[in-house]
């Protein structure tokens, strides 16, 4: 399957797991796309604040902040999305907190699901739709979106209120929404994986759903954490040699007793990648979407120098 137009679009979102690496992926794709000369806006939506961890700087608010020379990062907040919804939709001015009224913004999104998901998803249309319109500078909006189990309901939220609104202000709002996020000229919906059973039995769930209950349409697999194939079969071959008594005395008596350790050490790698290998098979053949896979990176380190190195890699793969 050909590798995706990943920098061609002007919206990305990226869903996940917990823990497969949503955040670094997000940010490694901004950083690719400032450095191929685009402006780039990245959105944080769960607020974990660890996003901006990975251009090594400290935590943003609503208004976006230079993270990277091109990037720029901003933390979605409700009450603040629904501040400046009130400000340049209504016209209604907003000085200071909301008070009572995010409380009943709070009351509103529990008694109709989609209300408070509509204020996330508008904002970054929103950015999205200046941009094209040319007031706003970004050339791309990428957004480290909710987990999978979130992710269906964050994005239909639009479509959601358009079933609950037929005429008015916002019915108006939503259809533009819409109509933006399913147009595949503009945006994509990419899931970040690594090859293991839980994150693939939830990507493989994921877009089935999306095709089902979504418009919006969906880009590629990222699949994290891809470990190497470090030995061949004749290697295996030569390792389980050693590791027979006799052997592995001679061994130990010339190279010193961490030998078989590495030996070990081999055997556990190749059980792991084997493992990994199936799952990612599995992956490949239930989802006909492209695949971008990133490697393991044997680092212990985060931030910056992870983010550019997976961009690296990212770049690669798409031949970019």
């Amino acid at each position: 399957m050909a590798e995706p137009d990943l920098l061609g679009r002007r919206l990305l979102f990226f869903t996940g797991k917990g823990g497969v690496g949503k955040s670094t992926v997000t940010a490694a794709t901004a950083l690719l796309a400032a450095e191929r000369g685009k402006r780039v806006l990245v959105v944080e939506v769960d607020a974990k604040g660890n996003l901006t961890e990975q251009f090594e700087q400290g935590a943003v608010g609503f208004q976006p902040r230079e993270v990277y020379p091109g990037v720029f990062a901003m933390v979605m907040r409700t009450e603040d999305s629904l501040k400046e919804y009130l400000k340049l939709n209504l016209r209604v001015p907003v000085l200071g907190r909301l008070g009572p009224l995010a409380r009943v913004l709070d009351f509103v999104a529990t008694a109709a699901p989609g209300v408070k998901e509509i204020l996330t998803v508008g904002k970054v249309c929103w950015e999205v739709r200046e941009s094209i319109e040319g007031r706003a500078d970004w050339d791309l909006v990428v957004v480290d979106a909710a987990a999978t189990g979130h992710i269906i309901g964050q994005l239909d939220a639009p479509r959601a209120i358009q079933e609950l609104v037929a005429v008015g202000t916002v019915r108006t709002q939503t259809d533009w929404m819409v109509e933006l996020l399913s147009d595949p000229a503009l945006t994509a919906l990419n899931i970040v994986a690594t090859p293991e059973e839980m994150p693939v039995n939830e990507t493989i769930e994921l877009v089935e759903r999306a095709r089902a209950e979504l418009q919006v349409p969906l880009g590629a697999v990222f699949v994290n954490r891809v470990l190497p194939e470090l030995f061949t079969r004749s290697d295996e071959k030569t390792f389980e040699a050693l590791r027979r008594p006799e052997s592995g005395a001679v061994l130990t008596e010339r190279a010193g007793p961490g030998a078989t350790t590495v030996l070990e050490a081999a055997r556990l790698a190749v059980s792991l990648r084997r493992t990994r290998a199936t799952h990612l098979t599995r992956l490949r053949e239930t989802v006909d979407l492209p695949m971008v896979y990133l490697p393991y990176l044997f680092v212990r380190d985060a931030g910056l120098r992870v983010t550019r190195m997976v961009a690296e890699a990212m770049a690669q793969e798409l031949g970019l």
